[in-house]
């Protein structure tokens, strides 16, 4: 089984590829899905992190409020630092856990689409990486436009990640979303195929 890590920053249109990995027929482990599952009502880490951020970031319905848990936790290192330190052990048991479960199921190769896989240094556990490029202006403005951002907020957000340059550097394959999706389909399609012949 190979390990294809799929990293971007934030609004690079990286879950639109991976869907097109997933269409060539290759698995997805999402390390976004698996966040979203470690901090469902009942699982530990919610406990924790309304006690590191304030219970006021559970709704009603028990449920995590995201926007104010983001508000609170990106504004300082020190504050993404103590969201890190509950999440990311969580994920990576879960993460772990799914890899097993592809490689029992004899999948050929397996997508890790994980935003933060260069900034900690996981890209060195795959067998290659894949790197979603787009310009910083073109990713704030489709953060503004389509996911209703602020425009401080996404580039703050952009900005808490590492620089595009050493996203690039990692890369084994880099995939241009700076244009129109027709030209994402073939880059994706050939990425697939030098990968294949790679391995």
């Amino acid at each position: 089984m190979k390990l294809i890590g799929l990293t971007g920053g934030i609004g690079s249109g990286k879950s639109t590829v991976a869907q097109l990995l997933v269409e060539q027929g290759w698995a997805l482990v999402d390390a976004d899905r698996i966040a979203r599952d470690i901090v469902e009502p009942g699982q530990p880490a919610l406990a924790e992190l309304a006690e590191a951020f304030g219970q006021d970031i559970l709704r009603a319905d028990g449920s995590l409020d995201r926007g104010l848990l983001a508000s609170r936790a990106f504004v300082s290192r020190e504050k993404t630092d103590l969201l890190n330190s509950i999440t990311h052990p969580r994920i990576q048991e879960e993460t772990q856990a799914q890899f097993d479960a592809a490689r029992r199921a004899g999948e050929e190769f397996v997508v890790y689409d994980m935003p933060l896989l260069v900034d900690n240094g996981l890209h060195k556990d795959m067998d290659a990486t894949i790197v979603v490029d787009v310009d910083v202006e073109e990713r704030v403005r489709r953060l503004v436009e389509f996911r209703g951002l602020a425009e401080d907020d996404a580039r703050r957000r952009i900005a808490a990640q590492v620089p595009d340059d050493v996203r690039r550097a990692a890369a084994d394959v880099i995939i241009d979303n700076n244009g129109p999706r027709e030209a994402l389909d073939a880059q994706v399609a050939e990425a697939v195929e030098e990968l294949k012949r790679r391995f």
